[in-house]
Protein backbone atom coordinates (compact mmCIF):
# COMPACT_ATOMS: atom_id res chain seq x y z
CA UNK A 1 0.00 0.00 0.00
CA UNK A 2 1.07 3.61 -0.73
CA UNK A 3 0.58 6.53 1.65
CA UNK A 4 1.24 10.35 2.11
CA UNK A 5 4.00 12.41 2.86
CA UNK A 6 3.71 15.09 4.49
CA UNK A 7 6.44 17.93 5.09
CA UNK A 8 6.55 21.19 7.65
CA UNK A 9 9.11 23.61 7.48
CA UNK A 10 8.41 25.01 10.88
CA UNK A 11 10.34 28.03 12.55
CA UNK A 12 12.77 25.66 15.02
CA UNK A 13 12.34 22.00 13.13
CA UNK A 14 11.04 20.26 10.17
CA UNK A 15 8.46 17.90 10.65
CA UNK A 16 8.01 14.47 8.37
CA UNK A 17 4.49 13.10 8.47
CA UNK A 18 3.65 9.66 6.62
CA UNK A 19 -0.21 8.83 6.87
CA UNK A 20 -2.68 6.26 4.90
CA UNK A 21 -5.96 6.87 3.04
CA UNK A 22 -7.80 7.63 5.80
CA UNK A 23 -5.18 10.01 7.31
CA UNK A 24 -4.08 7.44 10.06
CA UNK A 25 -0.51 8.42 11.00
CA UNK A 26 1.93 5.59 10.51
CA UNK A 27 5.65 7.04 11.07
CA UNK A 28 6.56 10.90 12.53
CA UNK A 29 9.97 12.11 12.47
CA UNK A 30 11.31 15.64 12.83
CA UNK A 31 14.95 17.27 13.26
CA UNK A 32 15.70 20.40 14.90
CA UNK A 33 18.08 23.55 13.67
CA UNK A 34 19.00 27.15 14.98
CA UNK A 35 17.87 30.79 14.69
CA UNK A 36 20.47 32.37 14.01
CA UNK A 37 20.65 35.91 15.07
CA UNK A 38 24.40 37.72 14.37
CA UNK A 39 23.28 41.10 15.38
CA UNK A 40 19.86 42.29 17.00
CA UNK A 41 16.70 42.70 15.19
CA UNK A 42 18.29 39.73 12.56
CA UNK A 43 16.39 36.14 12.33
CA UNK A 44 18.21 34.24 10.01
CA UNK A 45 18.84 30.49 8.56
CA UNK A 46 20.65 28.84 6.50
CA UNK A 47 18.62 26.43 3.70
CA UNK A 48 21.15 24.06 3.17
CA UNK A 49 20.24 23.05 7.07
CA UNK A 50 16.85 22.85 6.02
CA UNK A 51 17.37 20.01 3.52
CA UNK A 52 19.64 18.15 5.62
CA UNK A 53 17.05 18.47 8.12
CA UNK A 54 14.52 17.28 5.75
CA UNK A 55 16.52 14.09 5.18
CA UNK A 56 16.54 13.07 8.72
CA UNK A 57 12.63 13.64 9.34
CA UNK A 58 11.72 11.54 6.67
CA UNK A 59 14.43 8.81 7.39
CA UNK A 60 13.01 8.75 10.64
CA UNK A 61 9.02 8.82 9.68
CA UNK A 62 9.77 5.90 7.00
CA UNK A 63 11.76 3.84 9.50
CA UNK A 64 8.84 4.63 11.87
CA UNK A 65 6.61 3.26 9.00
CA UNK A 66 8.63 0.52 8.20
CA UNK A 67 7.75 1.52 4.40
CA UNK A 68 8.86 3.42 1.36
CA UNK A 69 5.76 3.51 -0.58
CA UNK A 70 5.31 6.82 -0.71
CA UNK A 71 2.50 7.67 -3.27
CA UNK A 72 2.55 11.79 -3.49
CA UNK A 73 4.68 14.60 -1.03
CA UNK A 74 3.09 17.19 0.12
CA UNK A 75 4.47 20.54 1.66
CA UNK A 76 4.38 23.20 4.39
CA UNK A 77 6.40 26.04 5.36
CA UNK A 78 6.67 29.06 7.76
CA UNK A 79 5.59 31.76 6.05
CA UNK A 80 7.04 35.43 4.63
CA UNK A 81 10.76 34.59 4.45
CA UNK A 82 13.17 35.55 1.73
CA UNK A 83 15.78 32.96 -0.16
CA UNK A 84 17.45 34.41 -2.63
CA UNK A 85 19.21 32.18 -5.38
CA UNK A 86 21.63 33.47 -8.06
CA UNK A 87 23.11 31.58 -11.35
CA UNK A 88 23.10 28.34 -10.96
CA UNK A 89 20.76 28.13 -8.14
CA UNK A 90 23.92 29.21 -5.65
CA UNK A 91 22.67 30.25 -2.27
CA UNK A 92 23.44 34.28 -1.94
CA UNK A 93 22.81 34.74 1.64
CA UNK A 94 21.25 33.36 4.69
CA UNK A 95 17.37 33.12 4.76
CA UNK A 96 15.94 36.03 6.46
CA UNK A 97 12.75 34.64 8.26
CA UNK A 98 9.58 36.48 9.83
CA UNK A 99 11.14 36.84 13.13
CA UNK A 100 13.54 39.53 11.61
CA UNK A 101 13.25 43.24 12.37
CA UNK A 102 15.65 44.76 10.63
CA UNK A 103 13.71 46.14 8.19
CA UNK A 104 11.38 48.80 10.04
CA UNK A 105 12.33 51.67 8.07
CA UNK A 106 11.38 49.87 4.74
CA UNK A 107 8.36 49.17 5.87
CA UNK A 108 7.20 52.70 6.82
CA UNK A 109 8.38 53.42 3.40
CA UNK A 110 6.55 51.06 1.26
CA UNK A 111 3.31 51.39 3.79
CA UNK A 112 3.99 55.50 3.03
CA UNK A 113 4.66 55.03 -0.80
CA UNK A 114 1.70 52.67 -1.71
CA UNK A 115 -0.84 54.06 1.08
CA UNK A 116 -1.89 52.26 4.19
CA UNK A 117 -5.64 51.68 2.91
CA UNK A 118 -5.01 51.39 -0.15
CA UNK A 119 -2.06 48.53 0.31
CA UNK A 120 -4.28 46.85 2.45
CA UNK A 121 -6.86 46.58 0.16
CA UNK A 122 -4.80 44.81 -2.06
CA UNK A 123 -2.99 42.56 -0.33
CA UNK A 124 -5.27 42.19 2.52
CA UNK A 125 -2.77 42.64 5.49
CA UNK A 126 -0.52 45.69 6.40
CA UNK A 127 3.20 44.93 5.75
CA UNK A 128 4.84 43.86 9.01
CA UNK A 129 9.06 43.51 9.46
CA UNK A 130 10.29 40.01 8.13
CA UNK A 131 7.78 40.25 5.19
CA UNK A 132 9.53 39.20 1.73
CA UNK A 133 8.30 42.55 0.23
CA UNK A 134 10.28 44.29 3.20
CA UNK A 135 13.09 42.04 3.24
CA UNK A 136 13.32 42.84 -0.48
CA UNK A 137 13.79 46.28 -0.04
CA UNK A 138 15.82 45.86 2.74
CA UNK A 139 18.16 43.94 0.29
CA UNK A 140 17.83 46.12 -2.17
CA UNK A 141 18.89 49.11 -0.03
CA UNK A 142 21.72 47.68 2.03
CA UNK A 143 22.67 44.89 -0.40
CA UNK A 144 22.78 46.48 -3.59
CA UNK A 145 25.91 43.75 -4.48
CA UNK A 146 23.54 41.31 -3.80
CA UNK A 147 20.59 42.63 -5.31
CA UNK A 148 22.35 42.42 -8.60
CA UNK A 149 22.95 38.95 -8.60
CA UNK A 150 19.77 37.76 -7.15
CA UNK A 151 18.10 35.39 -10.37
CA UNK A 152 15.28 33.99 -8.28
CA UNK A 153 13.24 34.69 -5.08
CA UNK A 154 11.48 31.92 -2.77
CA UNK A 155 9.68 31.32 -0.03
CA UNK A 156 11.05 28.90 2.65
CA UNK A 157 8.76 25.89 1.63
CA UNK A 158 9.30 26.48 -2.01
CA UNK A 159 13.20 26.30 -2.13
CA UNK A 160 12.94 22.80 -0.12
CA UNK A 161 10.45 21.46 -3.16
CA UNK A 162 13.10 23.27 -5.66
CA UNK A 163 15.27 21.13 -3.92
CA UNK A 164 13.51 17.79 -4.95
CA UNK A 165 12.45 18.23 -8.56
CA UNK A 166 14.20 21.45 -9.96
CA UNK A 167 12.16 23.64 -12.42
CA UNK A 168 9.90 24.96 -12.57
CA UNK A 169 9.81 27.08 -10.23
CA UNK A 170 5.92 27.37 -8.31
CA UNK A 171 4.26 28.69 -5.51
CA UNK A 172 1.01 29.05 -3.99
CA UNK A 173 -1.48 31.41 -3.26
CA UNK A 174 -1.59 31.17 0.71
CA UNK A 175 2.17 31.41 1.00
CA UNK A 176 2.41 34.14 -1.43
CA UNK A 177 -0.23 35.74 0.26
CA UNK A 178 2.20 36.46 3.18
CA UNK A 179 4.79 38.03 1.15
CA UNK A 180 2.92 41.06 0.66
CA UNK A 181 3.45 41.04 -3.29
CA UNK A 182 0.11 39.07 -4.16
CA UNK A 183 -3.26 40.91 -4.63
CA UNK A 184 -5.55 38.88 -2.49
CA UNK A 185 -8.84 39.14 -5.06
CA UNK A 186 -6.84 38.06 -8.10
CA UNK A 187 -4.56 35.81 -6.12
CA UNK A 188 -1.44 36.60 -8.08
CA UNK A 189 1.19 39.11 -8.00
CA UNK A 190 -0.10 42.83 -7.82
CA UNK A 191 1.52 44.97 -10.44
CA UNK A 192 1.41 47.65 -7.90
CA UNK A 193 3.28 46.20 -5.81
CA UNK A 194 5.97 44.65 -7.45
CA UNK A 195 6.16 48.11 -9.53
CA UNK A 196 6.65 50.29 -6.08
CA UNK A 197 9.59 48.05 -5.74
CA UNK A 198 11.08 47.78 -9.24
CA UNK A 199 10.46 44.34 -8.92
CA UNK A 200 10.51 41.84 -12.45
CA UNK A 201 8.19 39.34 -12.42
CA UNK A 202 11.01 36.82 -13.83
CA UNK A 203 12.46 36.89 -10.46
CA UNK A 204 9.17 35.03 -8.20
CA UNK A 205 7.92 31.62 -8.86
CA UNK A 206 4.63 31.24 -10.65
CA UNK A 207 1.97 31.09 -8.45
CA UNK A 208 -0.40 27.99 -8.90
CA UNK A 209 -3.38 26.04 -6.62
CA UNK A 210 -2.03 24.19 -3.82
CA UNK A 211 -2.63 20.90 -5.10
CA UNK A 212 -0.69 21.04 -8.46
CA UNK A 213 1.85 18.83 -8.93
CA UNK A 214 5.26 21.03 -9.36
CA UNK A 215 7.38 18.02 -10.51
CA UNK A 216 8.15 14.29 -9.69
CA UNK A 217 10.92 13.53 -6.79
CA UNK A 218 14.53 13.40 -9.07
CA UNK A 219 16.95 10.79 -8.77
CA UNK A 220 19.54 12.48 -6.31
CA UNK A 221 16.70 13.94 -4.20
CA UNK A 222 15.44 10.92 -3.83
CA UNK A 223 18.77 9.35 -2.42
CA UNK A 224 19.23 11.92 -0.09
CA UNK A 225 15.29 11.47 1.69
CA UNK A 226 15.65 7.83 1.57
CA UNK A 227 13.12 7.73 -1.16
CA UNK A 228 12.31 6.15 -4.58
CA UNK A 229 12.84 8.76 -7.35
CA UNK A 230 9.37 9.81 -9.65
CA UNK A 231 7.37 10.54 -6.79
CA UNK A 232 5.12 13.70 -7.51
CA UNK A 233 5.95 16.60 -5.17
CA UNK A 234 3.08 18.88 -4.68
CA UNK A 235 2.88 22.49 -4.55
CA UNK A 236 1.21 22.93 -1.01
CA UNK A 237 1.11 25.87 1.31
CA UNK A 238 1.58 27.59 3.56
CA UNK A 239 2.06 26.39 7.19
CA UNK A 240 -0.97 28.15 8.92
CA UNK A 241 -3.23 27.49 5.88
CA UNK A 242 -2.37 23.63 6.12
CA UNK A 243 -2.42 23.41 10.08
CA UNK A 244 -6.40 25.07 9.54
CA UNK A 245 -7.09 22.42 6.69
CA UNK A 246 -5.89 19.09 8.95
CA UNK A 247 -7.69 20.78 11.74
CA UNK A 248 -11.27 20.86 9.74
CA UNK A 249 -10.80 24.55 10.54
CA UNK A 250 -12.73 24.91 6.79
CA UNK A 251 -15.89 27.22 8.15
CA UNK A 252 -16.20 30.76 9.94
CA UNK A 253 -17.99 28.90 12.84
CA UNK A 254 -14.95 27.55 14.53
CA UNK A 255 -11.42 29.25 15.11
CA UNK A 256 -8.11 27.90 14.94
CA UNK A 257 -5.75 28.77 17.64
CA UNK A 258 -2.03 27.63 16.81
CA UNK A 259 0.07 27.72 19.86
CA UNK A 260 3.64 27.20 18.67
CA UNK A 261 6.57 29.75 18.66
CA UNK A 262 3.88 32.83 18.55
CA UNK A 263 0.74 32.32 18.31
CA UNK A 264 -2.07 32.44 14.78
CA UNK A 265 -5.53 33.34 15.37
CA UNK A 266 -7.25 32.24 12.10
CA UNK A 267 -11.01 32.34 10.99
CA UNK A 268 -12.41 30.85 7.16
CA UNK A 269 -13.74 33.51 5.25
CA UNK A 270 -15.73 33.25 1.81
CA UNK A 271 -14.19 36.54 0.91
CA UNK A 272 -12.19 38.77 1.11
CA UNK A 273 -12.09 41.08 4.73
CA UNK A 274 -10.29 43.98 5.60
CA UNK A 275 -9.04 45.42 8.43
CA UNK A 276 -8.47 48.88 7.17
CA UNK A 277 -6.98 49.86 10.31
CA UNK A 278 -3.98 47.35 9.63
CA UNK A 279 -4.28 45.57 12.87
CA UNK A 280 -4.70 41.65 11.26
CA UNK A 281 -3.94 40.19 8.28
CA UNK A 282 -6.34 38.43 5.24
CA UNK A 283 -4.66 35.75 3.15
CA UNK A 284 -5.32 33.50 0.85
CA UNK A 285 -6.23 29.44 2.17
CA UNK A 286 -5.31 26.47 0.64
CA UNK A 287 -8.62 25.94 -0.83
CA UNK A 288 -9.81 27.33 -4.13
CA UNK A 289 -12.16 29.57 -3.20
CA UNK A 290 -15.91 28.14 -4.75
CA UNK A 291 -19.40 28.56 -3.51
CA UNK A 292 -19.69 27.76 -0.31
CA UNK A 293 -15.98 27.02 0.22
CA UNK A 294 -13.82 29.52 2.23
CA UNK A 295 -10.72 30.66 0.05
CA UNK A 296 -9.76 33.01 2.44
CA UNK A 297 -8.56 32.99 6.22
CA UNK A 298 -8.51 36.34 8.64
CA UNK A 299 -5.40 35.75 10.51
CA UNK A 300 -4.62 37.62 14.04
CA UNK A 301 -0.79 36.74 14.47
CA UNK A 302 1.08 37.17 17.68
CA UNK A 303 4.55 36.97 17.88
CA UNK A 304 5.51 35.28 21.56
CA UNK A 305 3.61 32.39 22.61
CA UNK A 306 5.57 29.29 23.31
CA UNK A 307 8.99 31.62 23.19
CA UNK A 308 7.72 33.12 26.02
CA UNK A 309 7.34 30.11 27.97
CA UNK A 310 10.80 28.92 26.59
CA UNK A 311 12.45 32.48 27.64
CA UNK A 312 11.13 31.69 30.84
CA UNK A 313 12.63 27.86 30.83
CA UNK A 314 16.15 28.98 29.41
CA UNK A 315 16.72 32.46 30.92
CA UNK A 316 15.42 33.13 34.00
CA UNK A 317 15.41 29.35 35.53
CA UNK A 318 17.86 27.64 33.81
CA UNK A 319 16.12 24.42 33.37
CA UNK A 320 17.59 21.49 31.01
CA UNK A 321 15.59 18.73 31.79
CA UNK A 322 13.48 16.94 29.11
CA UNK A 323 10.55 17.16 31.28
CA UNK A 324 10.68 21.35 32.03
CA UNK A 325 7.77 22.41 30.56
CA UNK A 326 6.02 19.59 32.42
CA UNK A 327 7.33 20.72 35.69
CA UNK A 328 6.78 24.38 35.11
CA UNK A 329 2.83 23.41 34.19
CA UNK A 330 3.06 21.43 37.61
CA UNK A 331 4.34 24.45 39.35
CA UNK A 332 1.53 27.13 37.38
CA UNK A 333 -1.45 24.82 38.53
CA UNK A 334 -0.97 25.64 42.08
CA UNK A 335 -1.65 28.94 41.45
CA UNK A 336 -5.53 30.26 41.04
CA UNK A 337 -6.44 32.61 37.91
CA UNK A 338 -4.73 36.20 38.15
CA UNK A 339 -1.37 34.59 39.24
CA UNK A 340 -1.85 36.07 42.70
CA UNK A 341 -1.65 39.77 40.70
CA UNK A 342 1.13 39.46 38.93
CA UNK A 343 0.77 40.17 34.97
CA UNK A 344 3.12 39.71 31.89
CA UNK A 345 3.16 41.37 28.57
CA UNK A 346 4.67 38.75 26.52
CA UNK A 347 6.19 41.05 23.75
CA UNK A 348 10.07 39.65 23.98
CA UNK A 349 10.24 40.51 20.25
CA UNK A 350 8.16 43.13 19.97
CA UNK A 351 4.28 41.97 18.63
CA UNK A 352 2.16 42.28 15.25
CA UNK A 353 -1.87 41.87 15.88
CA UNK A 354 -3.30 43.99 17.33
CA UNK A 355 -0.25 46.75 17.90
CA UNK A 356 1.62 45.84 14.78
CA UNK A 357 4.81 47.55 16.82
CA UNK A 358 8.03 45.85 16.65
CA UNK A 359 9.44 47.95 19.31
CA UNK A 360 7.06 46.34 21.95
CA UNK A 361 8.75 44.76 24.65
CA UNK A 362 7.85 42.45 27.28
CA UNK A 363 7.22 43.03 31.49
CA UNK A 364 6.11 41.90 34.61
CA UNK A 365 3.67 44.13 36.55
CA UNK A 366 2.47 43.74 39.69
CA UNK A 367 5.62 42.09 40.78
CA UNK A 368 6.12 41.47 44.75
CA UNK A 369 8.42 39.72 47.24
CA UNK A 370 5.87 37.18 47.52
CA UNK A 371 6.19 36.07 44.28
CA UNK A 372 8.38 33.30 42.44
CA UNK A 373 8.31 30.67 40.18
CA UNK A 374 4.65 29.43 40.22
CA UNK A 375 3.13 32.86 39.46
CA UNK A 376 5.73 33.69 37.02
CA UNK A 377 4.69 30.63 34.56
CA UNK A 378 0.71 31.25 35.63
CA UNK A 379 1.63 34.85 34.67
CA UNK A 380 3.19 34.13 31.61
CA UNK A 381 1.04 31.46 30.42
CA UNK A 382 -1.90 34.03 31.46
CA UNK A 383 -0.10 36.52 29.48
CA UNK A 384 0.16 34.99 25.70
CA UNK A 385 -3.71 34.17 26.09
CA UNK A 386 -4.65 37.48 26.91
CA UNK A 387 -2.52 39.15 23.90
CA UNK A 388 -4.24 36.21 21.46
CA UNK A 389 -7.38 37.51 23.29
CA UNK A 390 -6.47 41.20 22.35
CA UNK A 391 -5.96 40.50 18.95
CA UNK A 392 -8.84 38.17 18.90
CA UNK A 393 -11.34 41.61 19.84
CA UNK A 394 -10.14 42.73 15.82
CA UNK A 395 -11.91 39.67 14.35
CA UNK A 396 -14.71 39.84 16.67
CA UNK A 397 -14.95 43.89 15.79
CA UNK A 398 -15.25 42.68 11.72
CA UNK A 399 -18.31 40.43 12.44
CA UNK A 400 -16.17 37.21 14.24
CA UNK A 401 -18.71 34.80 15.81
CA UNK A 402 -17.48 31.51 16.02
CA UNK A 403 -19.25 29.07 19.00
CA UNK A 404 -16.04 26.87 19.46
CA UNK A 405 -11.94 27.03 19.54
CA UNK A 406 -9.84 24.28 18.23
CA UNK A 407 -6.13 24.23 19.81
CA UNK A 408 -3.22 23.34 18.25
CA UNK A 409 0.56 23.24 18.24
CA UNK A 410 3.13 22.78 20.86
CA UNK A 411 1.66 24.46 23.37
CA UNK A 412 -1.59 23.00 23.22
CA UNK A 413 0.07 19.86 25.04
CA UNK A 414 -0.69 21.44 28.26
CA UNK A 415 -4.05 21.13 29.86
CA UNK A 416 -3.39 24.23 31.92
CA UNK A 417 -2.49 26.49 29.25
CA UNK A 418 -6.46 24.95 27.12
CA UNK A 419 -8.06 25.81 30.80
CA UNK A 420 -6.34 29.42 30.43
CA UNK A 421 -8.09 29.95 26.81
CA UNK A 422 -11.22 28.53 27.15
CA UNK A 423 -11.45 31.00 30.26
CA UNK A 424 -10.51 33.73 28.89
CA UNK A 425 -11.92 33.29 25.53
CA UNK A 426 -15.26 32.04 27.06
CA UNK A 427 -15.46 29.65 24.27
CA UNK A 428 -15.54 25.72 24.47
CA UNK A 429 -11.49 24.03 23.84
CA UNK A 430 -11.11 21.25 21.59
CA UNK A 431 -7.55 20.10 21.32
CA UNK A 432 -6.16 18.60 17.87
CA UNK A 433 -5.35 14.90 18.50
CA UNK A 434 -2.36 15.08 15.49
CA UNK A 435 0.00 17.73 16.63
CA UNK A 436 1.98 17.90 13.56
CA UNK A 437 -0.93 19.85 11.78
CA UNK A 438 0.56 21.31 9.06
CA UNK A 439 2.52 18.30 7.55
CA UNK A 440 -1.05 16.94 8.20
CA UNK A 441 -2.52 19.45 5.86
CA UNK A 442 0.27 18.89 3.49
CA UNK A 443 -0.71 15.52 2.99
CA UNK A 444 -4.40 16.23 2.71
CA UNK A 445 -3.05 18.53 0.01
CA UNK A 446 -1.16 15.72 -1.53
CA UNK A 447 -3.73 13.53 -1.58
CA UNK A 448 -5.86 16.02 -2.92
CA UNK A 449 -3.20 15.99 -5.82
CA UNK A 450 -3.45 12.58 -7.08
CA UNK A 451 -7.14 12.22 -7.01
CA UNK A 452 -7.41 10.47 -3.51
CA UNK A 453 -9.88 13.00 -2.01
CA UNK A 454 -11.48 16.27 -1.83
CA UNK A 455 -9.51 18.88 0.12
CA UNK A 456 -12.51 19.98 1.99
CA UNK A 457 -13.73 16.50 2.83
CA UNK A 458 -10.70 14.85 3.92
CA UNK A 459 -10.16 18.12 6.29
CA UNK A 460 -13.86 17.70 8.07
CA UNK A 461 -13.19 13.79 7.94
CA UNK A 462 -9.57 13.38 9.08
CA UNK A 463 -9.81 15.73 11.56
CA UNK A 464 -9.69 14.95 15.54
CA UNK A 465 -10.10 16.17 18.77
CA UNK A 466 -9.87 15.59 22.60
CA UNK A 467 -12.98 15.77 24.71
CA UNK A 468 -13.68 19.88 24.69
CA UNK A 469 -12.71 21.99 28.06
CA UNK A 470 -15.78 24.19 28.91
CA UNK A 471 -15.11 27.87 30.02
CA UNK A 472 -15.27 29.15 33.65
CA UNK A 473 -17.77 32.17 33.33
CA UNK A 474 -16.20 33.58 36.75
CA UNK A 475 -13.00 33.23 35.55
CA UNK A 476 -13.55 35.15 32.04
CA UNK A 477 -15.18 37.87 34.06
CA UNK A 478 -11.84 37.88 36.20
CA UNK A 479 -9.77 37.72 32.86
CA UNK A 480 -11.62 40.68 31.25
CA UNK A 481 -10.69 42.66 34.25
CA UNK A 482 -7.31 41.63 33.73
CA UNK A 483 -7.47 42.59 30.38
CA UNK A 484 -8.28 46.21 30.63
CA UNK A 485 -5.50 45.95 32.84
CA UNK A 486 -2.97 44.25 30.22
CA UNK A 487 -4.06 46.34 27.47
CA UNK A 488 -3.20 49.59 29.61
CA UNK A 489 -0.30 48.75 30.43
CA UNK A 490 1.19 48.69 26.87
CA UNK A 491 -0.45 51.73 25.76
CA UNK A 492 1.25 53.53 29.01
CA UNK A 493 4.85 52.03 28.17
CA UNK A 494 4.93 51.85 24.32
CA UNK A 495 6.83 55.47 24.05
CA UNK A 496 8.90 53.59 26.76
CA UNK A 497 9.30 50.61 25.03
CA UNK A 498 10.84 52.09 21.79
CA UNK A 499 13.21 54.61 23.65
CA UNK A 500 14.88 51.68 24.92
CA UNK A 501 15.20 50.09 21.91
CA UNK A 502 18.13 52.72 21.56
CA UNK A 503 20.06 50.49 24.16
CA UNK A 504 19.95 47.02 22.56
CA UNK A 505 23.14 47.21 20.61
Amino acid sequence: MAYLLGIDLGTSSVKALLVDQEGHTLGIGSAEYPVLMPQPDYAEQDPETWWQSTATAVRQALAAARSREVAAIGLSGHMHGTVLLGEDGRLLAPAIIWLDRRSQSQVREITEQIGSERLIQITGSPIATGFQAATIRWIQQELPDVWRQVRRILLPKDYLRWRMVGEPFYTDPSDAAGTLLLDAHTRNWSPVILETLGLDTTLLPEVRPSTTINGVLTRQAAEHLGLQPGIPVIVGAADTANSALAGGVVSPDTLLLTISTGSQLVLPSEDVRVDLRGRMHTFCSALEPKPGQAGWYQMAATLNAGMALRWLRDQVFALSTPDAYIQMSGWAESVPPGARGLLFLPYLSGERSPHMDPTARGMFLGLSIRHGRAEMVRAVMEGVALSCYDAYRVLMELGAHPNRMIVAGGGARSPLWQRIFADVFNLPVHRLVVAEQSALGAAILAGAAIGWHQPHEAASRWAAYDAPIEPNARHHADYQALLEIFRSAYLKHRDDFEMLTRYTC
